[in-house]
C-alpha cells in the first residue's frame, strides 16, 4: 500500500463501497475486490478462500493465481498456511512462505513463484467464514498499515457475505442462513420439540460500513457512548451482587480510554461508527475462543455485550423488532437469565443456549417447564434467524436448523412414538409401579415452581419428592419477605392436597449465585462454599425460610431436608435452627406442623460413612444422584470430556449405592433417589432392583419408569446384576439390556 495513511484506507474503503454497490453477481463481486484489493495494497495476489463446508476451504476468487485453480484448489482446515489461518483464527504473515511450517504447495495455482504471504481470517463476530491472502514475489514481510489495510477487506467481505453479496454456484458460494444446519450441543433437559426460531437477542445487521464523513461518526460514536455511560448509571443505582459486578464490568469498558481510541482510529481510517465497534467486537469473539482464564472469559463477555448495546443505539435495532413470535416458539439465546426465561413462560416448546450448563438457572427453570434444553451449541446465534424451522432433540443435544426432508420425516417418527407411548402411560396413571415379584415402588416428581403442580395428578406421581426452594430466590432482584415466601409455600401445599411434598432448603452456591449476593471467587465452585455451608454460616436466610416453610404449613404436616450435608454435625446443626424456629414459633402462638419430618440429602461419599447414630438420628435420607456421582468418580458433570465417561450403571457405584441401602434398612431410615437417574427407565429398574424403593423425578418420565418396572422381575433382575459383577464385568448395563430385551 503506497503510504499506508489515514486517506488511503479512506480511499481503498471508497472503493470497495463503490465496487459493492454495482449491480454484479456473487462471482463477480469477489473477482472485484480482489483485482482492487491486489491493486490498491501494490501486491502481484490477492486470493479470497470461502468454507464450503465446517472442514473445506475452497479458492473462490483470484488475482494473480491461475484463474483455472478457482473453485478447483481446495484444503482441510489446518492444512497448509490458509488452513492454518482458517483454523487458528490467527494471521500469517512472513516473508518467505515455502520455508514456513506447515506450507503446502498447490501446483496448479501456480504460487511458485511468489514469496511472500499475507494471510487474514474472515470472520464476523467470531464466525470464521474464510481466508483474505496477498502475496507478492519480494521477501518481505509486510507492513502494520498493510495489515490493517487487509484486515479492513476482510471484514467488509464478512459483513457482505452476511448480507447475501456473493451468492452464486457452488457450496462455497451458498445462501447464508439457507441451508440445512446440525448443531451438536449438550442435553440441558431431555425431551424433544419442532417448532420456529425466536431469537431472544435478535442480531444487530451493520449495512453502513463506509463512511466519507469521520469527523460526523466519531461525533455519532461518542454521543452514542456517552448514552450508553448514562444507561449504565442507572442501572448501577438499585443493582446489587452479582449484577453489580456485571456492571461494574460495564462501566469501566464504558469509559475505557484504549477502547474508544482504537474505535476513533477505525474511522479516521474510514470505517463507519458501527463498523468500528463491530471490528472491536469481533476482536472480542476471537480472543474468547483464545483464553482459557476464566476470569478473563468473562471480561470479553461483559465488552461483547457492551458493544451490542452500543449497536443497538447507534443502528436504533431493539430487541424489539416487530417480528411477531411464532406460535410453535424455540428460543435460541447466547445465554438468559431465570426471570426472562419464566417472562416467556409455556408458551416455550423449547430452548437451545450458547452457553449456560446443566445446573444453571435456565436449566433448572427449563426442567420446571418440563421443556427440552440443548445447551453449549457453538454459532446458534449466528446460524438462526427470527421464524427458521428448527427441531431439538433434548436427547441427544441435538439442534437441527432448517432441516431438510429426511430429518423432518425421522424426527416426526420419533416424536410420534413417544406421543403413543404417552397414551399408553395414560392407562397406567392411577396404577402403583409394582413389579412383576411383587415390589412395590413409589414414584414422585421433582418440582421447582408452582407451574410444576398441575402435572402432579396428570403425570401418576405419588407426590413430590423434590421441591426445589432456590427459584424462588433466584428469580428476583432482592431477598423475597418471607411473607411472600409463606405464600408460595402454602400454595405449593395446597396444590398438592393430601399427597407429600418434601422441601429442600435453599441450595445456592456452585452454580447457583443469588444475584443480590456478593459471589465468591473459588477455583472450584461446586466443591466450596455452597448449599448447607452457606446456610449455616449465614443462618439469617435459613432462618426465615424455615420460619415460612412453619407458617405456610398451617398445622398440615411438613417435610424438609437440607441440601450438600457432608457430616452429621451439619445435620445437627440445622436441625437445631429448625428447633429453634420451632420454639419461637409456639411461643409466638402460631400453628405449628402436627408431625415435622427433618431429612437430609446424601450428595457427598462422606455422609455414606458417617456413624450409625447418624443413620439413627436422620428421619429420612434422600440421595442426590447427580452430585453424588460426579464426587464419587472426581467426574465434573459440567466438562464434556468425563462428565459421560463413567455409567451410571457401573459395578462400582452400584455396589456403593447399595451400601447406603444396606446402612438405611439396619436402621429403619426412610431412603430415595432423586436425580436424572432416577428417570430414566433403565437406570431406574436398576435402582430399585437394589433396594431403593422410592425415586422421585421430572413428570414426564414417570409413565415410561412405572411402565418397565410393572413389566420386570427386580428379584431376577437383581440376580443379573449381581452375576455381572461376579464376573468382574465394569458396568452392568450391557447384561441387564440383554435380561430385558428376553423377558420385557
Amino acid at each position: 500500500m503506497p503510504d499506508g495513511t489515514e486517506s488511503e484506507s479512506r480511499k481503498l474503503l471508497g472503493r470497495l463501497r463503490d465496487t459493492m454497490a454495482e449491480e454484479a453477481a456473487g462471482q463477480e463481486r469477489l473477482d472485484k475486490i480482489t483485482h482492487l484489493t491486489a491493486d490498491s495494497m501494490g501486491t502481484e495476489v490477492c486470493s479470497i478462500y470461502l468454507f464450503r463446508d465446517e472442514q473445506t476451504l475452497e479458492l473462490c476468487a483470484t488475482e494473480g493465481l491461475k484463474q483455472e485453480a478457482v473453485h478447483h484448489t481446495r484444503m482441510k482446515l489446518g492444512e497448509g498456511l490458509v488452513g492454518r489461518v482458517a483454523r487458528t483464527g490467527q494471521m500469517v504473515n512472513t516473508a518467505d512462505a515455502p520455508s514456513e511450517r506447515g506450507f503446502r504447495y498447490m501446483p496448479e495455482t501456480g504460487e511458485e513463484i511468489y514469496s511472500s504471504f499475507l494471510g487474514l481470517p474472515i470472520q464476523r463476530l467470531g464466525e470464521k467464514l474464510g481466508v483474505l491472502v496477498v502475496q507478492t514475489k519480494d521477501k518481505r514481510e509486510f507492513t502494520s498499515d498493510e495489515i490493517y489495510a487487509l484486515e479492513v477487506v476482510a471484514m467488509v467481505l464478512a459483513e457482505m457475505a452476511e448480507l447475501g453479496a456473493f451468492i452464486g454456484e457452488g457450496a462455497a458460494l451458498k445462501a447464508r442462513h439457507t441451508q440445512p444446519a446440525m448443531i451438536r450441543g449438550v442435553t440441558g433437559q431431555e425431551g424433544t420439540a419442532e417448532g420456529h426460531v425466536w431469537l431472544h437477542e435478535p442480531r444487530v445487521v451493520v449495512t453502513n460500513l463506509v463512511t466519507d464523513d469521520p469527523q460526523r461518526e466519531r461525533d455519532r460514536l461518542e454521543a452514542a457512548i456517552e448514552e450508553l455511560r448514562v444507561s449504565v448509571d442507572e442501572m448501577l443505582e438499585g443493582a446489587s451482587g452479582e449484577q453489580l459486578e456485571v456492571l461494574e464490568a460495564y462501566r469501566m469498558f464504558a469509559n475505557s480510554k484504549g477502547w474508544r481510541t482504537r474505535m476513533a482510529e477505525d474511522i479516521d481510517r474510514g470505517l463507519s461508527a458501527e463498523a468500528a465497534v463491530e471490528k472491536e467486537q469481533s476482536v472480542a469473539r476471537a480472543r474468547m475462543s483464545q483464553v482459557a482464564d476464566p476470569y478473563l472469559r468473562e471480561r470479553l463477555h461483559d465488552l461483547d455485550d457492551l458493544s451490542n448495546r452500543l449497536l443497538r443505539i447507534l443502528t436504533g435495532q431493539g430487541r424489539e423488532t416487530g417480528a411477531e413470535m411464532p406460535a410453535d416458539p424455540i428460543l435460541v439465546a447466547r445465554n438468559i437469565g431465570p426471570g426472562e426465561l419464566l417472562d416467556y413462560g409455556r408458551r416455550l416448546k423449547g430452548l437451545v443456549l450458547e452457553e449456560g450448563s446443566v445446573g444453571s438457572h435456565a436449566a433448572i427453570v427449563a426442567r420446571a417447564l418440563a421443556i427440552p434444553l440443548v445447551i453449549h451449541a457453538s454459532r446458534v446465534t449466528n446460524e438462526a434467524l427470527n421464524g427458521d424451522h428448527i427441531m431439538v432433540d433434548g436427547d441427544q443435544g441435538l439442534v437441527h436448523l432448517r432441516p431438510d426432508d429426511s430429518i423432518v420425516t425421522a424426527f416426526r417418527d420419533k416424536i410420534a412414538m413417544q406421543a403413543q407411548a404417552q397414551e399408553r402411560y395414560a392407562s397406567i396413571r392411577q396404577k402403583p409401579a409394582t413389579s412383576l415379584c411383587g415390589r412395590r415402588v413409589h414414584l414422585l416428581m421433582n418440582a421447582g415452581l408452582l407451574a410444576d403442580l398441575p402435572s402432579l395428578p396428570s403425570s401418576g406421581a405419588e407426590g413430590v419428592g423434590l421441591f426445589r426452594t432456590e427459584l424462588q430466590f433466584l428469580i428476583r432482584n432482592k431477598m423475597p419477605r418471607r411473607t411472600e415466601l409463606v405464600e408460595v409455600y402454602k400454595r405449593v401445599m395446597d396444590s398438592a392436597g393430601d399427597k407429600p411434598v418434601v422441601f429442600r432448603t435453599l441450595d445456592i452456591g456452585s452454580d447457583k449465585v443469588l444475584p443480590y449476593m456478593k459471589p465468591t471467587d473459588e477455583p472450584n465452585p461446586a466443591l466450596g462454599w455452597r448449599a448447607i455451608r452457606v446456610g449455616l454460616d449465614k443462618p439469617g436466610v435459613m432462618r426465615m425460610q424455615i420460619q415460612a416453610l412453619l407458617r405456610a404449613s398451617g398445622g398440615r404436616p411438613l417435610s424438609v431436608m437440607f441440601p450438600f450435608v457432608a457430616q452429621y454435625e451439619e445435620f445437627r446443626a440445622a436441625r437445631a435452627e429448625v428447633n429453634k424456629a420451632l420454639a419461637i414459633e409456639r411461643k409466638l402462638g402460631h400453628a405449628v406442623p402436627e408431625k415435622i419430618t427433618i431429612g437430609t440429602m446424601l450428595e457427598t461419599p462422606s455422609l455414606a460413612y458417617a456413624s450409625k447414630k447418624f443413620f439413627e438420628d436422620v428421619e429420612f435420607i434422600s440421595i442426590g444422584g447427580n452430585d453424588l456421582k460426579q464426587f464419587f468418580f472426581a467426574a465434573d458433570r459440567e466438562n464434556e470430556r468425563v462428565r459421560r465417561r463413567y455409567d451410571t450403571l457401573n459395578v462400582s457405584f452400584l455396589t456403593f449405592l447399595e451400601q447406603i441401602v444396606q446402612r438405611c434398612s439396619e436402621t429403619g431410615t426412610p431412603l430415595s433417589f432423586c436425580g436424572e437417574d432416577a428417570g430414566r427407565p433403565i437406570e431406574a429398574v436398576c435402582l430399585a432392583a437394589i433396594g431403593l424403593h422410592r425415586l422421585s423425578m421430572r413428570p414426564a418420565s414417570i409413565g415410561p419408569v412405572k411402565s418397565l418396572i410393572m413389566r420386570t422381575d427386580l428379584d431376577a433382575l437383581y440376580d443379573v446384576i449381581c452375576d455381572a459383577r461376579d464376573r468382574g464385568e465394569q458396568s452392568v448395563r450391557d447384561s441387564v439390556l440383554e435380561y430385558l430385551r428376553w423377558n420385557g
